[in-house]
Formats: C-alpha cells, sequence, structure tokens
C-alpha cells in the first residue's frame, strides 16, 4: 500500500469510527462527548505552541492569549471545586498522580491504595504490576481493608493495618482514596484526621467523579480533609482528555513544581482551552447533570437485576455514582461478554471484582463487567432510556440472540440522541466528522 493509500486509510478510518460510534451506545464509565465548543478547542492553533512554565512566567514567547485562557481554566477550577488553588496543566490523570508522588513522597515510601479488583486504579498500583506508583515513582503499596458488602474501604480495619505498619517500621507516607471501579464515596471525613495525626498525606483521586464532585452530588474531598483532589478532564467532567489538581494554596508551590518541570514539559495547550470551556459548562449546567447520571446509573442497575444479572453493591442501592459493577460469571466471563455486546453496537468493558484474583481468574476474563452512564446521559437519555438499553443487553447476555440482529435496533434506537445535552451550543452532531480536508472524495472512492 502506498504512502498515500495509507494517509486515506487513516482518514477513512476515523470517519467510520465516528460513524460507528453514532449508532452505538456508549457505556464506558470512564468516557464522555465533549461539546462542540470543547471540539473547536482542540483543533485550535494552541495545540502547536509551546508555554513551558506557568501563566506569566514561561519558557516560550509568543503565550499573549495562551496566559489568559490558562489563568481563567485554573480560576474555574477553583470555583468549581472549591478549591483554594488549582493547577489545570497536568497531562492526564496519571501525571496528576505521578505529581503528587513526586510533591509528597520519596522512592521506597509506602503509600497506601485500594487494589484493583477492590476499585484501585492501576496508576496506585505495586511495581510488580506495572502500577505506575510503584513502577515509576518506587512507592511500596499496601492495600486498604475493603467490604465486599458495603463495596467501600472498611474504616476500622484500614486504622489496624496503618498502626500495626507503623509498629513493623512500615509508616505510610500518602493514603490514596478514589478509583476505577467507583460505586460509593470513600470514607475520606472517616480517615482524614486519623491518617493527618499519623503523618499522611491525603490525596484523592476523582478522575471518575470529578463532574460528580462539580454538581455537587458525590462528596467534598478537599472540605473532608483531603490535602488534594487529582483528576481526569474527559470522564464525568465531560472536557477533552487531561488532568487536574486542586488543592490549599500551602501545596501550591510543591504541586506546580512537580508538574513542571517536574513531570511535564510543554503541557497540552488546547486541552487547556478545552478544559476551561468544560469547566464553564459545568458551572452552568453541571448539578443538573450529575443528578441525572445518578438517576440512570440506578435506574439501569434496578432493570439488569429484574432481567437477572447480579450487580454489586445490592445492599446500598447499587451505586451512588454514574457506574455499576455486574458480575456476569453466570453467563461466561466479563471478556466475553464484552466482545458479544460490542458486536452488537454496545461497547462497555470487563472488569475484575472483588475476589476475582483469590479465585484465579485474568483480567482478560475476569467474572464482571463495569457499565457506565456518562455519555449516554449527555445525549439526553433518562431513566426511561436505561431500561431499553438493559434490554438490549439481556437480548445478547441473557437470551443469546444475534449480536448482528441486535446492533440494528441499538442503530435505530440511537436515530433519536444525536446532539449534546447540558452545553451551550450543540448545532454540531454529537459525533459529526469535521472534514478539513477533501475527504468526502476519499470516502466515496473506497
Amino acid at each position: 500500500m502506498s504512502t498515500k493509500a495509507l494517509h486515506d486509510k487513516v482518514l477513512r478510518l476515523m470517519k467510520e469510527h465516528h460513524d460507528w460510534f453514532n449508532k452505538s451506545i456508549p457505556l464506558i464509565a470512564s468516557e464522555n462527548i465533549p461539546s462542540p465548543a470543547v471540539r473547536e478547542a482542540i483543533i485550535s492553533d494552541f495545540g502547536n505552541r509551546y508555554a513551558e512554565g506557568w501563566p506569566g512566567d514561561r519558557v516560550y514567547a509568543g503565550c499573549t492569549y495562551i496566559d489568559q485562557v490558562e489563568i481563567i481554566c485554573n480560576d474555574l477550577a477553583k470555583k468549581v471545586f472549591r478549591a483554594e488553588f488549582a493547577d489545570c496543566r497536568a497531562t492526564s490523570g496519571v501525571v496528576a498522580n505521578l505529581a503528587i508522588y513526586a510533591a509528597f513522597s520519596n522512592p521506597g515510601d509506602y503509600m497506601m491504595a485500594a487494589s484493583i479488583p477492590s476499585g484501585g486504579h492501576i496508576s496506585h498500583g505495586k511495581k510488580e504490576h506495572s502500577g505506575t506508583a510503584g513502577l515509576v515513582h518506587g512507592l511500596n503499596i499496601e492495600h486498604y481493608p475493603f467490604s465486599k458488602e458495603e463495596m467501600t474501604i472498611d474504616v476500622d480495619a484500614t486504622k489496624r493495618k496503618i498502626e500495626e505498619m507503623i509498629r513493623n517500621g512500615k509508616v505510610p507516607k500518602i493514603g490514596m482514596f478514589g478509583g476505577s471501579l467507583f460505586l460509593f464515596p470513600h470514607p475520606v471525613k472517616e480517615l482524614s484526621n486519623f491518617m493527618h495525626d499519623h503523618g499522611m498525606y491525603v490525596n484523592y483521586d476523582g478522575a471518575h467523579v470529578a463532574g460528580l464532585i462539580a454538581g455537587g452530588e458525590f462528596q467534598d474531598p478537599l472540605k473532608e480533609g483531603a490535602d488534594s483532589m487529582t483528576m481526569s478532564s474527559h470522564k464525568t467532567l465531560w472536557g477533552p482528555q487531561g488532568g487536574i489538581i486542586v488543592s490549599f494554596e500551602k501545596r501550591a508551590d510543591a504541586i506546580k513544581k512537580a508538574i513542571f518541570p517536574g513531570n511535564t514539559s510543554s503541557h497540552h495547550l488546547h486541552h487547556v482551552a478545552g478544559k476551561a470551556i468544560a469547566l464553564a459548562e459545568s458551572l452552568e449546567f453541571g448539578k443538573d447533570y450529575a443528578k441525572q447520571v445518578i438517576k440512570n446509573a440506578k435506574e439501569l442497575a434496578g432493570a439488569l437485576v429484574e432481567y437477572g444479572f447480579r450487580v454489586l453493591g445490592e445492599k446500598r442501592g447499587y451505586t451512588a455514582s454514574h457506574q455499576i459493577a455486574v458480575d456476569v460469571s453466570k453467563f461466561g466471563d466479563g471478556g466475553s461478554v464484552e466482545k458479544n455486546l460490542e458486536k452488537a453496537n454496545i461497547i462497555l468493558n470487563r472488569q475484575l471484582l472483588p475476589g476475582d484474583i483469590k479465585a484465579g481468574r485474568h483480567y482478560m476474563h475476569p467474572s464482571g463487567v463495569r457499565i457506565g452512564v456518562p455519555e449516554t446521559t449527555r445525549l439526553g437519555m433518562k431513566e426511561g432510556e436505561m431500561k431499553e438499553i438493559a434490554n438490549f443487553i439481556k437480548r445478547v447476555v441473557v437470551n443469546m440472540q444475534d449480536p448482528n440482529i441486535v446492533a440494528k435496533d441499538v442503530a435505530d434506537f440511537r436515530k433519536q440522541f444525536q446532539k449534546v445535552q447540558y452545553t451551550f451550543d450543540n448545532t454540531l452532531g454529537a459525533y459529526e466528522y469535521i472534514n478539513l480536508v477533501g475527504t468526502n472524495q476519499i470516502y466515496n472512492e473506497q
């Protein structure tokens, strides 16, 4: 294949991806769809420029407008998250976490975090699991005791474990809250004072729930005792991919240095602009959105239970966030369920659940799947649509209908949800592809 043909193929495949998602049900808990204004920001010339450093103290010239946008972004983040300080330069949630590790711990220190089957993120993980905290920063990781019944950290057992670690000379330096499978608020209020009394720095990884926190519908980590909150800007927060850190003024200098020059050179300026727009949208529409997200997650969980699925967290109403965890082991495994649903244009992901590792299950074939509703909610779907989605899932997984037949019904269902909601302007289709070159001819020639 010629170089030009490969060039054209990439353009065509991107277009085909847009077409596919336009007729699919996107249920990945860590994804969302940005507004047309955010999309405009991330294709702007900001993405071609460098601005190392802090606004007003750059290494590069040409930042007259870039500085103004970044200042607006930081100010909006402070307002949205009720914080004294914000740094929106992190290029991802993982980089935000690395900045916290660099600023407030040293290699060889100990950190408390949730295990991956208990909801922890790989950026909190051990070196032997190629986790960021262990592999990159050299932290030793100890896992929180976890209550499967409550689906959250066990407070009393955690206190006992920290005291035992200290007696054994393994003094924990950081307590990391938050995670990837995140159904209910973590006990920050119940543990932060205890951790501070034992000399621990407390960070809350709000990557998944930042939009819910912004809307006042989950928990308020800084108010509850966290020293900082790291987050992704593209999950429930609905911005472009990237990271944000919010904290207190007394932590500002250490965090700023850990971001630059510690963990980034030139941050992604077009994404900073997109973050600013998303934060403005959050101030205007975030509360209504967060309320609907949680309603939708609860409705979807209940509907799946009615169809015979085992949804975790039953004791507490299945979820208080944007996601649910479903044990599909009686229908196969998470990997096979994920693949079959993808054939039906239902996009979700397999998920390790508590107990999977001890049971010898692998992350490619775990017992569960994770389902999230941030994107379907942004498309305007509500409780009634969650029942329809549950029925599509049931048809594939329980009734074992041909996924190709279900895919046609999914595409028809999606026709009524083509625009982004909770935004100032939604004239552009949610997945409408923007042609900047003569690509229509390329597609028509195939």
